[in-house]
């Protein structure tokens, strides 16, 4: 029986509801012929989601603010993470290079909350309220990172395998790119009379995204030149499958002064013979000749006694070299060093707040290697699993090393007040200085910018009261998707902030979020009477509707870039909050009976394959 004659009977059953009927079909559609499985389990958070709409809400009172006008802004976000993951499906939609999570690892231990209760070892549903958990997060935060954008995510035992098959299907296992070990415990934990030393980093890219090398902070370098640090390689291919008989342009002579040596006993070389020069080819190993790795004209004639020269071999004759200065090297799949420790992790958290208040923080050394391998220097990072806020300080340390400009993202709850106590006063301290237990004074990094955000509801209902006030409520979100925040006066004037808000930073982010439609003429009006700097400004407009009124911007329209309010909210909710209503029941047994008909198609297409092909193979019975 398939699944659309079950489904049928479905419909026949008597004593339930057609709603009842419509859920049971739902389920059944949405069955699994392979990959994992779980018992969902709804969340109370998204119950409410099915309802009412997350906003994010700035507490400007807590904001920190640089004098500097280049520095990065970063935000923290106190609520649930699946409300703030909905929100910024709306500002950061594809906007995210790299995200860092090191959610609950499910011990049973009262470390995982589920709808305000902890799960133990004893519930029967533990992995799959899990799970269940993590795949609602997980496929929003997919949306959010861009083309290339990786995601780190930390996990131990208790959960890795499963973890490992629930990343295949949301990133796709072709995107895979390691499950790292990293060892956090020197000593090790008693784990079923084993020292565990270790938990996991599972890394997954988004369209086979690429991991940058890292720093080799260990690289040795034998020799010296004005340049700085060097190693030598032979410029000969010591791939013997790479020789004279199917490289031949490759096998070609130089000539090495041998009485011309600089003061690492490199020697003058040429392409052309000259009196006094040593020919040397290539060397030949086992009998077979071998070529150089460079073309004759390609590279060697522009790098001759710059990168590549001269040298006497250990048998006393000569071979050609280059300089080798390669301070990178790729990160190895387990991450060992001392720095890794969660250890060191609660001393710096201990230095900073003065006290042990949090948990088991990651060292701000595992996330730096996160960062190096994940992040160029305007990336924007992504944590919604913030707890002690390790993330942003670890971005902004890399950010005063390399002179970047990443910005972080924070999302956590405010369990025991841990956004306020611990997120929030560990990353002010850090930004503005402060005295450690042992009265060291620690300089603040200064240049940086950060803003805390709380989120907010309003209900989905689409009214013209509830449009307008989403819009008025979503314009601190405005300024979070377009990075401006400074409010100034529009074409010199002062506006009403219940008609229109404007913002501009002063290097280029301009916005304009206009509430009431009737006074769009006279915004126009004014900003056509001021000079044309080419510099375009983003404007939001309430509507009903997708029409941003683009016919009235029309003498403008090439200054501005317009978008509908609460249009283009809705419709980036639509994609990532849950369902209101399962589909009318009729409408869910069609799509079933479309489907069936389909997969019978398919199988007796692949019948009929399978009859030519013995067909075909009758005659060599």
């Amino acid at each position: 029986m398939n699944k659309y004659e079950l489904a049928k009977k479905i419909t026949q059953l008597d004593g339930l509801t057609n709603e009842e009927k419509a859920s049971l079909v739902e389920l059944l559609r949405s069955q699994k012929k392979y990959g994992l499985v779980w018992e969902d389990k709804p969340e109370e958070i998204e119950t409410r989601l099915v309802d009412e709409l997350p906003v994010l809400t700035e507490v400007p009172e807590r904001a920190i603010v640089s004098e500097s006008p280049d520095a990065p802004n970063h935000i923290l976000i106190e609520g649930d993470n699946l409300e703030a993951l909905t929100a910024l499906a709306y500002t950061h939609e594809g906007k995210i290079d790299v995200i860092y999570i090191d959610p609950p690892y499910n011990t049973g231990n009262k470390d995982f909350v589920y709808n305000d209760s902890f799960v133990d070892r004893e519930d029967g549903y533990r992995h799959s309220k899990w799970l269940s958990f993590m795949n609602k997060r997980l496929q929003i935060a997919k949306s959010l990172l861009s083309s290339g954008g990786v995601i780190f995510i930390s996990i131990d035992d208790n959960e890795q395998a499963q973890l490992k098959l629930l990343c295949d299907e949301i990133f796709g296992g072709n995107n895979f790119k390691s499950n790292s070990i990293i060892v956090n415990n020197r000593g090790g934990r008693d784990y079923g009379g084993i020292a565990l030393q270790h938990d996991y980093i599972l890394i997954y890219s988004n369209n086979k995204g690429e991991l940058n090398l890292i720093n080799d902070h260990d690289k040795k370098f034998q020799y010296q030149d004005s340049e700085g640090g060097f190693n030598l390689m032979e410029l000969r291919n010591r791939n013997v499958k790479f020789n004279i008989s199917n490289r031949p342009n490759l096998c070609y002579p130089f000539y090495v002064n041998p009485n011309n040596a600089d003061a690492n006993n490199l020697l003058e070389i040429s392409l052309e013979p000259k009196d006094g020069f040593v020919e040397v080819y290539p060397a030949k190993s086992n009998g077979i000749q071998t070529v150089w790795r460079w073309g004759k004209e390609e590279k060697s004639r522009a790098n001759l006694n710059k990168q590549i020269f001269g040298k006497v071999n250990r048998n006393g004759g000569y071979m050609i070299v280059q300089k080798y200065r390669k301070t990178t090297k790729m990160q190895r799949s387990i991450w060992d060093e001392k720095e890794f420790v969660n250890e060191r992790g609660s001393e710096v958290l201990k230095e900073i707040l003065t006290q042990n208040i949090f948990s088991y923080p990651k060292s701000v050394a595992t996330i730096k290697r996160v960062l190096e391998l994940g992040t160029n220097s305007t990336s924007t990072i992504l944590d919604f699993f913030a707890g002690s806020g390790t993330t942003l300080h670890a971005t902004m340390q890399l950010n005063a090393e390399d002179g970047g400009h990443r910005k972080c993202i924070l999302v956590t709850n405010n369990e025991n007040n841990i956004c306020e106590e611990v997120t929030y006063e560990r990353n002010k301290r850090v930004i503005q200085g402060y005295t450690t237990p042992k009265g060291e004074e620690m300089e603040g990094l200064h240049d940086n910018n950060l803003r805390y955000y709380r989120t907010n509801f309003l209900s989905r209902d689409k009214s013209v009261k509830n449009m307008r006030q989403l819009v008025r409520l979503a314009t601190d979100m405005l300024c979070i998707k377009n990075d401006v925040y400074t409010e100034a006066e529009f074409c010199g004037k002062k506006i009403n902030p219940n008609i229109a808000r404007y913002f501009d930073n002063g290097q280029g982010n301009r916005m304009l979020v206009i509430y009431e439609e009737r006074a769009i003429q006279l915004l126009v009006q004014l900003m056509a009477q001021t000079e044309d700097d080419g510099i375009k400004t983003m404007v939001y407009v309430f509507s009903p509707g997708a029409d941003p009124y683009t016919d009235d911007f029309e003498d403008i329209a090439e200054r501005v870039k317009l978008c509908a309010l609460p249009s283009a909210i809705y419709e980036a909710y639509k994609r990532v909050l849950p369902k209101r209503k399962p589909k009318f029941l009729d409408e869910a047994l069609q799509e079933m009976k479309t489907q069936a008909e389909a997969e019978a198609n398919m199988q007796q297409t692949l019948d009929f394959g399978e009859n030519d092909n013995m067909n075909e193979k009758g005659g060599e019975a």
